[in-house]
């Protein structure tokens, strides 16, 4: 085993060791995307989310909500490329990524316990027969603080771009998605801690391959519950930034602009 696997295999028992009572994974501008991160490649994540307002309903400081983290793909759809060989073979066009997020701004009861763990399997569009959908399955922002950060999102999506002729329409996709009953609640203070995923997004060619588009949503009143409009411009093979506009489902929750860094190395 050469050095990088030897490297990739630690990283990948301690990141299952201690997440897998498993922080953003791969996303469009606010839900986990179908994609994967490049085999061989670390994923750099830096978002930050401003409320349109300095103070909430109730008369608090908001803060600029900060998210910073690694994720790494452990899966390659070349079976041939996996740490496993050609033993990986039955696994087929499935990968997988894993990764963390360290998160400031969210109070000072939550920013005592920082970090969240997340972890996604995927398989590509068209990946077994023509015309398949990608799909994923994942959770996300599991803390390890009982009862205060362990929201523990699982979700399950689908994807597929549409084509009308020559006409690029864009990829939709869909899913469901189910949090800690304890933790993901409306405004009134109940639980809403399961819903819907649902997202159109598009690369812009006609203006240029750079520029991406998308709308993002999420159901319930719960944290998680919102609408997401914003852009991506992609510097070059390695550096992209997405600006984009947050409108919260829960009416007690002031809209926030999202800035987000993503660097590949």
């Amino acid at each position: 085993m050469n050095g990088f696997k030897a490297t990739l295999l630690g990283l990948m028992l301690f990141l299952g060791v201690y997440s897998m009572a498993l922080a953003t994974p791969t996303t469009l501008i606010w839900t986990p995307s179908t994609d994967i991160q490049p085999y061989k490649k670390i994923h750099l994540n830096v978002d930050n989310y401003t409320s349109v307002e300095s103070r909430d309903r109730n008369g608090n400081k908001l803060y600029v909500q900060q998210i910073y983290g690694p994720t790494v793909s452990l899966l390659s759809d070349k079976p041939e490329d996996n740490l496993l060989g050609k033993a990986w073979l039955p696994l087929g066009k499935i990968m997988a990524e894993t990764g963390f997020d360290y998160k400031k701004g969210f109070g000072p009861t939550l920013d005592k316990w920082p970090v969240y763990f997340h972890f996604k399997a995927a398989v590509p569009e068209d990946a077994y027969f023509k015309y398949m959908p990608a799909f994923a399955v994942g959770a996300y922002d599991m803390g390890y603080k009982r009862n205060y950060t362990n929201n523990n999102v699982w979700y399950l999506r689908g994807a597929r771009t549409i084509n009308i002729g020559k006409l690029n329409v864009g990829r939709f996709s869909a899913g469901y998605f189910n949090g800690n009953a304890k933790l993901l609640r409306d405004k009134n203070g109940d639980r809403d801690n399961a819903g819907a995923m649902i997202a159109w997004e598009r690369v812009m060619s006609e203006i240029s391959d750079k520029l991406w588009v998308c709308v993002d949503y999420q159901g319930t009143q719960s944290s998680y519950g919102a609408i997401n409009y914003g852009f991506s411009w992609k510097f070059n093979n390695n550096v992209s930034v997405i600006l984009g506009y947050d409108v919260y489902n829960n009416p007690n929750l002031r809209d926030t602009v999202t800035f987000q860094m993503d660097v590949d190395f």
